[in-house]
This record gives structure tokens, C-alpha cells and sequence, in this order.
């Protein structure tokens, strides 16, 4: 993949100069997915980014999961996870888990308590809510916030012991109830969930928020620069505080802009929401934003890296238009894609008049025009065609370049053919059109003559019946976003959004050998779906092959 040349984004300014100044031998960074469902296009830019820096300046990047919440978190989450980041063609070099450092981090929350740093609160989650305060007014102290030291670490190992039920009290930092930023008005450290995880089975009942956790696992794994997206900002001087706190390895936190895309969502609730309701087939369903479903669909990793390299990294949040990827996604394809002809499922039939009955012409048609020395597939031409119901109009205007009465066009990699009757059925459809064929304009004749309209094409008799599932945008609002307040975001999903179609292909479609989207010529990129059975082709829309978009 070509990419553009362009000046250093801020956080390669930071990295360069923080090597440079020898703050760091090496940079290592870490992808941190909570295995809670699947990876969609906004944590492909992350990926990007994380692997992508380390890749440059040397150094490696760990894959831990943020597995804290068990009873949302699953291994079917964490083996896809894994499967999509070597899609990407990313490598991480150490698989890590949060729980692989729970007795540290319980050991950390012990010494918090020894220093009168942390307290155990009996509070409900609402009376801590309705106590913290707003921007403008401080918080209220809780009841137990001064607790000495003995009762908090006997009440905390209590707490993991099992001896209280699930919400009947919290470990809570002790900082400052009027602080400014609303993170340090003393933030849970610890809640109680009897639930069985999925690592370390029931060994443990109390179990460690995000900000409590995350700054910790980056500083055991000596993570030099911790990046995340920018709704983290608020959150990165409580990370500092657990860190400078604590007097461990001083991991920082960078943040970027998250991506949004137009006419897309990338909630996870709300994404098991359209999966558990049955408005979509499944987190791989192509019109997801996951990376499983664009996958399926017939994006590229290549295309969804040269997108990300084209969006680039900044601090400012921005809409991003979708149609930028599918632009990538056609630009990657375009060069390597296989291409074949294939009509829609409403098709003409063309008469050759002049053909003799049972004669089969095999033609010679490149795979891929980008390569015209390269591999070839055989296509059958005889006497009986079907071409797109759009490549004929019997009150053509002047300006129209394909099939008319009287009119002449080439039969794509074949001949120059004339019409010369319409045949229409008792409801006044064009069921056939009569024509002629001339035979001197065959592409290795030693003639050329040119006409202006070239169609593709199937022969009859060779025709196989396909199903073409054709998949739009989602949702029909640009912004999700700005889903007014009265409305829900389902309001917005597409009706169109997949339409199943009977399509007619030649016979080598059926034979394709690569695992890549392929492209009916003059119509748009299609995917084999996994669907597919030997004795029915399931092809899914990737894009279509043109659009409006301009870089």
C-alpha cells in the first residue's frame, strides 16, 4: 500500500521526542479491549495507531484485555478479538490480562487503606451519586469516609472473603469530595460481583473499576505511551495520581480523537442491542460496523489501513464520511480484485439470428485488466444471451450509448451485435430482442470497427443462478449522534439496508480462487458469503463500483 507523504502527526512529534531526549530505549504500547463483544472500525483505528507507532519506532505493543467485569465478558469475545487483529496483520508480542494482576492490584488497594488513602463505604450507589455534588457545587462526605485503617482493611478482606452480598459496600479512594474535576471526589476502587470469571473462575468476589485498574496494568507492563481515545481525558489525572500515589513505573496517557463515521454506529449496547433483538443476523452481519462484518462484506484490511492512514491523528473530534472508506475500500480492490460478468435477475434475452443453432464460442477474458499478461478466465458465447434489462431502452434519447432498436453495441470481449426486433409479452414487456451479429468484428479478427456502447453479458445456456445480497447503509440519519431526543436511534435503520436479488453470472465466478471480493463488471465489488453451499452461491455487496466521493 502506497501512503501519502505527510508531515509527523502529534503523537509521533511526542514519541521522536522523547527517544531523542533518552527518556525511553524503546516504546512499547498496548491495545486494551474489554472482551465484552466484538472489535468494530473505531478500534481499528486504535489499532492502527498502537501498533503502528511501535512498528515505526521499534518497539511492540501488548494485547491485554480489560477483563474486570465478568459478568458481561466472554471467551467468544476474547478469541474473536484475537482473530480480528491478525486480520489486520498485527502481531502483538505479550498476551496479557487485567486479571493477571488482580493479587497486585488488591495488594495496592491494601496499602491505599494502610495510608488512610482509601475507605470502605456502605453508601448505595444512589446516595453516592446524589452525594458527589455537580461542577459548580462540591460533594458531601460520606458517613464512613473516616473509618480508621483497622475496620477498612478488616471490613475490604471481608469484602473479599464473600461475606456480603453484591452492591453492599465499595472501596473508595479518599481524595477530595470538593475537587474541581469530578474524577477525584473519591472514585470506587473496588465493587463486590459474585460472578464467575472467566480466568479466574470464583476465586474472587470484589473486582477493580477501569480507573483504578488501567494506569496500574500499564505501569507493571512499563508502557511508555499509554493511547486512548479522547473521551479519556478527564480520566488521565486520576491515572497520574493512582501512578505518582502508588511510586511505580510512570506510564503516561495520550488521547486522540475517536472515530465517527457517517450513517454509523459504534455503541457496543447498542450494537448487542440490533444483534440480540434480531435487527441484524449477527455481530458478522455486513452492514455492522464490526470488523467480523466488513469482513464479511469484502473490506480489506489493506483498504481499512490506507483509510486510517488517510484520516490521520488528531485531537479534535470530527465526522468522518463513509464515504472516504468505501473510496478505500474500491481502491484497493480495483488493483487486485477478479473480475466477472453478471446479469440482474430481470434480465432480456438476446437472439442471435445469424448464430448457427448449438455453436459455442469460447472467449479469453483477462482476470484482472490491471494485470493483461496475467491469469485468464474462459468465457461461453452462443446464440442465446441475457443482458441487463437497463442496457436496452426501446425510446432511447440521443445520447444513449447502449442497446436500441436499430441500434449497434459490442458485447463485452466478443462481438458488435444489431437490434433488430423487440419481442414483448401481452402486457407490453420486453421479453427478447432480435439481433444480429457481425462476424468480422471479432476482437482477433484483424478488424476493429467502434461503436460507442459496449454491454456486458451471460450466455444462457451457461448461466448460473446466484443470489446477490445487496447491503446499504445502516441507518438513514448522517449524524448518529444527534439522534433527536424523541426519537430512538432504531428509528433511523434502513429498510433498505439489505435486499436480496437472484443475479445470472458466467460460469467462472463459481470457480474463483481468491479469497477476496471480485468485481461484476460495471455494477460494483461482491464477496462469497459463508453461506455459500457448493450448490449456491451467496455473493454479498462490498460497494458499488462507482460514486460521488472526491478526495
Amino acid at each position: 500500500m502506497e501512503v501519502e507523504n505527510r508531515t509527523n502527526n502529534f503523537l509521533e512529534e511526542i514519541i521522536e521526542a522523547d527517544l531523542a531526549a533518552g527518556k525511553y530505549d524503546s516504546i512499547i504500547t498496548r491495545f486494551p479491549p474489554e472482551p465484552n463483544g466484538y472489535l468494530h472500525l473505531g478500534h481499528a483505528k486504535s489499532l492502527c495507531i498502537n501498533f503502528g507507532l511501535a512498528l515505526k519506532y521499534g518497539g511492540k505493543t501488548n494485547l491485554r484485555y480489560d477483563d474486570t467485569n465478568p459478568t458481561k465478558e466472554d471467551v467468544e469475545y476474547v478469541d474473536a478479538i484475537k482473530e480480528d487483529i491478525k486480520w489486520l496483520g498485527f502481531q502483538w508480542a505479550e498476551e496479557r490480562y487485567a486479571s493477571d494482576y488482580f493479587d497486585q492490584l488488591y495488594e495496592w488497594a491494601e496499602q491505599l487503606i494502610e495510608r488512610g488513602l482509601a475507605y470502605v463505604d456502605d453508601q448505595t450507589l444512589e446516595e453516592m451519586r446524589a452525594n458527589r455534588g455537580t461542577v459548580e457545587t462540591p460533594g458531601t462526605d460520606s458517613p464512613w469516609r473516616n473509618r480508621s485503617v483497622e475496620e477498612n482493611l478488616r471490613l475490604f478482606r471481608e469484602m473479599k472473603a464473600g461475606k456480603y452480598p453484591d452492591g453492599a459496600k465499595v472501596l473508595r479512594a479518599k481524595i477530595d469530595m470538593a475537587h474541581p474535576n469530578m474524577m477525584f471526589r473519591d472514585p470506587i476502587l473496588y465493587r463486590i460481583k459474585h460472578a464467575h470469571h472467566h480466568r479466574t473462575g470464583d476465586k474472587w468476589c470484589i473486582y477493580p473499576m477501569y480507573d483504578y485498574t488501567h494506569g496500574q496494568c500499564d505501569s507493571i507492563e512499563h508502557i511508555t505511551h499509554s493511547i486512548c481515545t479522547l473521551e479519556f481525558d478527564i480520566h488521565r489525572p486520576l491515572y497520574d495520581w493512582f501512578i505518582e500515589t502508588l511510586g511505580i513505573y510512570p506510564s503516561h496517557q495520550y488521547e486522540f480523537a475517536r472515530l465517527n463515521l457517517t450513517y454509523t454506529l459504534m455503541s457496543k449496547r447498542k450494537l448487542l442491542e440490533l444483534v440480540e433483538k434480531g435487527y441484524v443476523s449477527g455481530w458478522d452481519d455486513p452492514r455492522m460496523p464490526t470488523l467480523c462484518g466488513v469482513r464479511r462484506r469484502g473490506y480489506t484490511p489493506e483498504a481499512l489501513k490506507m483509510f486510517c492512514e488517510k484520516i490521520g491523528v488528531s485531537k479534535r473530534d470530527q465526522l468522518m464520511d463513509i464515504g472516504l472508506l468505501e473510496y478505500c475500500v474500491r481502491q484497493d480492490l480495483n488493483e487486485r480484485s477478479n473480475r466477472y460478468m453478471v446479469v440482474s435477475d430481470d434480465p432480456i434475452k438476446v437472439t442471435l439470428t445469424n448464430w448457427e443453432p448449438g455453436r459455442v464460442e469460447w472467449f479469453e477474458a483477462p482476470l484482472n485488466p490491471a494485470a493483461p499478461d496475467g491469469p485468464k478466465r474462459r468465457v461461453p458465447f452462443t446464440g442465446e444471451l441475457l443482458i441487463d434489462r437497463a442496457d436496452f431502452m426501446e425510446d432511447a434519447p440521443k445520447k444513449y450509448f447502449r442497446l436500441r432498436p436499430g441500434g449497434e453495441v459490442r458485447l463485452k470481449y466478443t462481438y458488435i451485435i444489431k437490434c433488430e426486433e423487440v419481442i414483448k409479452d401481452a402486457s407490453g414487456k420486453v421479453v427478447e430482442l432480435k439481433c444480429t451479429y457481425d462476424p468480422s468484428t471479432h476482437p482477433a479478427s484483424g478488424q476493429w470497427r467502434s461503436v460507442k456502447g459496449t454491454i456486458h453479458w451471460v450466455s444462457t445456456a451457461f448461466a448460473k443462478e446466484i443470489e446477490c445480497r445487496l447491503y446499504d447503509r445502516l441507518f438513514t440519519l448522517e449524524d448518529m449522534s444527534q439522534v433527536p431526543c424523541d426519537k430512538d436511534y432504531k428509528d433511523f435503520l434502513n429498510p433498505e439496508s439489505l435486499v436480496v436479488r437472484t443475479g445470472w453470472a458466467e460460469p467462472a465466478l463459481l470457480d474463483d480462487p481468491a479469497d477476496l471480493a471480485v468485481q461484476f463488471e460495471r455494477v460494483g465489488y461482491f464477496k462469497k458469503d459463508p453461506d455459500s453451499t457448493p450448490d449456491h452461491l451467496v455473493m454479498n455487496k462490498t460497494t458499488q463500483l462507482k460514486d460521488s466521493f472526491k478526495l
